[in-house]
């Protein structure tokens, strides 16, 4: 039997992974050692095999076959546009992807004004402009505190992940529009789903029983 490769998002994400994971009786002791310097994690009875990625680049390994299952949030999985096949909301991680900024930018929202958009996730954010607002709009990618570009006036809104809204809040703007829901996702490369199917099936649904 051939091993069954995950790439698992870095960070939170991969601690919620792990955790879900262990309640079905999928364990990997090595990857518990903080002070490991190993790249690859196995569970040899399972054939498994586990590793750690950037959040960006899970759905490049998954699409590319490096991974035959990516756990990673679905604004990545939107904003990178990979070919891969999303199978699973693992529901955590819940949060929303919106439209924020000062109340006053609200009426540009409504009459389709031509603004500057500031954001980490362009794609997302042409996506949502062009195809389900219609509105025409220039998109400024940052990689920073966003919340600055509207205060500085480098944009009139930003689209951007909010959990709770307290920075918002805390920064005089507020949410203007929902995008999209958001949480963690599984994704499949597309090969894997029809070599695979057996296993992925009888992973997603014993998943299915603690979610």
């Amino acid at each position: 039997m051939r091993y069954l490769t995950f790439a698992l998002g870095k960070g939170r994400l991969a601690r919620h992974t792990l955790e879900l994971f262990e309640k079905i009786g999928i364990t990997c002791e090595e990857m518990k050692d903080e002070t490991s310097r190993k790249l690859i994690f196995t569970n040899e009875d399972l054939k498994f095999r586990f590793f750690l990625a950037k959040g960006p680049d899970v759905p490049t390994y998954v699409e590319y076959g490096a991974a035959d299952i990516g756990i990673v949030g679905r604004d990545t999985i939107l904003e990178e546009g990979r070919k891969v096949h999303e199978v699973m909301d693992l529901g955590y991680g819940a949060c929303r992807m919106c439209v924020c900024g000062p109340k006053k930018a609200a009426p540009l929202l409504e009459h389709h004004e031509l603004i500057r958009v500031a954001t980490k996730y362009p794609n997302i954010a042409k996506d949502y402009f062009y195809n389900t607002k219609h509105q025409t709009v220039e998109i400024i990618k940052l990689n920073g505190s966003i919340e600055l570009a509207p205060i500085v006036g480098l944009a009139e809104v930003i689209v951007d992940i909010v959990e709770t809204g307290s920075t918002l809040k805390e920064n005089g703007l507020t949410v203007l529009e929902e995008v999209c829901p958001l949480s963690a996702r599984m994704i499949v490369n597309p090969v894997s789903m029809r070599m695979e199917i057996d296993r992925i099936r009888d992973l997603i649904t014993r998943l299915r029983t603690v979610i």
